[in-house]
């Protein structure tokens, strides 16, 4: 949805001759209205993730030349990419980064917390907090089940990213190109005989966690312990973080049984990007 101000034909009440402004959009030297649409474009880049030629003119009303030159010069400033040519239109690194630093002011820790706890109450598993570094991730916070069979606190834990459920969620919401980035070779270190053990395995995996809206562990990276993870997205939809809940597989031997947690997991999900927004 635009946040360009709507066009405003005049007030009765105004003395003759005195006419509010132009709208930003029908500027008459062009040059507002040029930094308006990019700014459209932008925030639309932000809200769907994926933005083709034809759906930017449809949304600007303007020609599709002109939405394939404003969509070219964000290109070149890294605001947007395309993962080939003449493809659809992704957020950039440098809209990335905007929306990193942002959130680099913020202890997540701090404001997952209590949502972390309130997780635990509603499961009674052990509740990660995780982020991701290169291939791996690092599990940043951890708040223990009460039960006495339980997964225990792995605070500080790092873990290759593509074993662990919050590792894939976040990974399966990362763009390729920046999937790819990170895997060069495609070759994956394998924990356990349940490891994902090709890139073609983890390709059709991330597809399915996309189709889910959550990830699943059942044993991949350590012996007896399964996981539902989902991934917690910044300002601009880039993957910030995960949440897991990590339970003894006796309790959780197939992926059908996860879909009991999924729905917690989804609601903590909503509750910690929302504290985030409160805090910028």
């Amino acid at each position: 949805m635009s946040n360009s101000l709507p066009i405003r034909r005049g007030n009765p009440g105004r003395p003759p001759g005195d006419t509010a402004p132009p709208s930003p959009r029908t500027s008459s030297d062009g040059g507002l209205s040029s930094v308006d649409n990019a700014l459209h474009l932008l925030q639309l880049i932000g809200e769907r993730r994926v933005l083709r030629v034809a759906e930017a003119a449809e949304e600007l009303a303007v020609a599709r030349s002109t939405a394939h030159r404003l969509l070219s010069a964000l290109r070149a400033r890294g605001f947007v990419m395309q993962d080939k040519p003449n493809g659809v239109y992704r957020p950039g690194p440098a809209l990335n980064e905007i929306g990193l630093a942002a959130i680099g002011r913020i202890d997540i820790r701090r404001v997952a917390r209590p949502i972390l706890e309130q997780l635990r109450e509603q499961t009674q598993e052990t509740v990660s907090l995780l982020l991701l570094e290169g291939q791996n991730v690092r599990f940043m916070d951890c708040v223990e089940s009460p039960r006495s069979v339980r997964v225990g606190s792995r605070t500080g834990l790092m873990l290759p990213a593509h074993c662990t459920a919050g590792g894939k969620a976040i990974l399966a919401a990362l763009p390729s190109t920046e999937l790819l980035r990170r895997y060069p070779d495609r070759t994956l270190e394998s924990r356990t005989q349940s490891s994902i053990q090709t890139w073609e395995q983890l390709e059709t995996e991330l597809a399915d966690i996309r189709a889910a809206g959550y990830a699943v562990n059942i044993e991949e990276g350590e012996k007896g312990i399964s996981a539902v993870g989902t991934a917690v997205r910044d300002l601009i939809g880039a993957p910030l973080a995960a949440l897991a809940v990590a339970v003894p597989t006796s309790r959780m031997p197939t992926a059908d049984a996860a879909r009991q947690i999924a729905p917690a997991l989804e609601q903590a999900q909503t509750a910690v990007t929302e504290l985030l927004r409160a805090e910028l």
